[in-house]
């Protein structure tokens, strides 16, 4: 049999055909391997096609053969993702609002990629991109990669920072000025991602939205705020913010009704204790940084739930709720 003039590509395009036309619930015939590979005018015989199939296991792609009617079938199986995981993930890339819309669209497709074209197809009726809140900042992949650098390099970044105005324009915050901050961290919140960081100037730990930082730089200046975040636990931060806002930490105690558990066991986990305080209500302690994103939350769960203490919060609730009375009287 004459060679193609393909021949070199041979193993790599048998392992395309396979890992494309194949799953576990289609199979290919050696028939139809020959007719596949003529195609990338590549000619083999069934003898080297057996070979170059065991090949591929030694590869990692492990293709079983099963006799049906006269024949053999080959089908891929033992993919590194199943289909389940992968659906998984698109869910999570689409749920994202800092993954702009174009490359939601192009990670999904890499993300077909791993399956065969049949499996593919049920990937993208699950694809429902258009229309969604998205970030518009291409450049936050980049953004990321240079935060963790610096991390790694235990060095500050520099950046600037936006916020949109009334015309719906980027604007950048404080004039332009350049933030100096030590990253520690990031932290996927609300379906945004945070860096979380020390800024030395004001002496404090803060965060900033990952899809409004612009330019962003490495320092020379090695990172501070060590002792902030050694005894920090980044998911119990995030945890303790409503909203990634920012504001005194403080143990609050509150009166739950008995319908709410679940709404508290999403929010503060599993661990919580709490103490039955009649038979329809039980008091939690939580600890959390007081803002009005916190106060808002408990304001949204009705009278269902109430802060009982410590006073100051208690105090702090009830100047928010004055003010949203006067904000709202005719």
């Amino acid at each position: 049999m004459p060679k193609g003039k393909n021949q070199k590509f041979k193993l790599y395009r048998l392992a395309q055909i396979m890992l494309e036309q194949t799953d576990e619930e289609h199979y290919i015939t050696m028939p139809e391997i020959m007719s596949a590979l003529a195609e990338y005018e590549i000619t083999a015989d069934r003898k080297s096609i057996y070979a170059d199939l065991k090949d591929l296991e030694e590869l990692g792609i492990e293709i079983e053969g099963e006799r049906i009617g006269s024949g053999y079938h080959y089908h891929v199986i033992g993919r590194n993702f199943e289909l389940p995981e992968l659906k998984l993930l698109v869910d999570a890339i689409q749920s994202s609002k800092f993954i702009t819309e174009r490359k939601t669209n192009a990670l999904i497709k890499k993300l077909e990629k791993m399956v065969s074209k049949y499996d593919a197809q049920k990937l993208q009726r699950q694809v429902y991109v258009s229309g969604r809140i998205k970030t518009m900042n291409e450049s936050i992949y980049y953004t990321v990669d240079a935060i963790h650098n610096a991390i790694t390099e235990n060095k500050k970044i520099k950046f600037q920072y936006y916020q949109w105005n009334v015309k719906k324009e980027m604007e950048l915050r404080h004039n332009g000025a350049w933030y100096h901050i030590s990253p520690w961290g990031l932290s996927w919140a609300d379906e945004n991602y945070y860096l979380v960081g020390f800024d030395s100037e004001a002496g404090k730990i803060k965060h900033y939205r990952v899809d409004k930082i612009l330019k962003i730089r490495m320092s020379k200046e090695e990172r501070e705020g060590r002792e902030y975040f050694q005894r920090l636990d980044m998911a119990d931060y995030a945890k303790k913010s409503f909203g990634m806002f920012g504001g005194k930490e403080q143990t609050v105690r509150l009166l739950v009704h008995n319908s709410l558990v679940g709404v508290i066991i999403d929010r503060f986990g599993k661990d919580i204790m709490m103490i039955p305080q009649d038979e329809q209500h039980f008091i939690v302690n939580v600890d959390v940084h007081i803002s009005r994103q916190f106060l808002g939350w408990v304001f949204s769960l009705g009278k269902q739930i109430k802060i009982v203490g410590p006073d100051e919060v208690v105090d702090k609730m009830k100047k928010e709720i004055s003010r949203l009375v006067g904000q709202y009287e005719l």
